[in-house]
């Protein structure tokens, strides 16, 4: 019996440290201050159609976490993109899409909408970099890739 409450005692010692240290991240965390916002990614190809695309996204200032990744507004996108898990662990996510529809969009459009969870006061800025924009057949094309932030689509 006496072996048993020692065993107890000492479990008590180890666990508790533990579990305020948790208390004490969790508690931090409850006061920074939490929003969460969206982040729309536009391509524009002038008059050419796009097929498919790959760009970089990462935030230069702010704190950030990605927590959902919408489709595009043309049907041609209308899946949600594919992306990197592993990139996310960097602070920065690598996103990419191909379409095999007839109907391809042109011009300005928005391929995706990225959902985000801002922590703390700051604004977040973007870098978003394009690595690819393809045709249907598979040739590169020149794009321009813009981001806004906010409710708008």
């Amino acid at each position: 019996m006496r072996t048993i409450m020692v065993i107890i005692l000492i479990s008590i010692c180890l666990i508790v440290p533990v579990l305020a240290q948790q208390s004490d991240q969790y508690e931090t965390a409850v006061r920074q201050k939490v929003r969460f916002a969206p982040l729309h990614i536009y391509l524009d190809t002038g008059n050419q159609a796009l097929a498919a695309y790959q760009f970089e996204l990462k935030a230069t200032a702010g704190q950030v976490k990605i927590v959902g990744i919408e489709n595009g507004e043309h049907p041609a996108f209308n899946e949600p993109p594919y992306y990197d898990p592993a990139a996310l662990a960097n602070d920065r996510i690598i996103i990419a899409a191909f379409s095999t529809d007839k109907n391809l969009p042109k011009g300005r459009t928005r391929i995706t909408s990225i959902q985000l969870q801002i922590i703390g006061d700051a604004d977040p800025e973007y870098e978003a970099d394009l690595t690819v924009a393809a045709d249907a057949n598979g040739n590169e094309i020149p794009a321009k890739i813009t981001l806004e932030k906010g409710e708008q689509k």
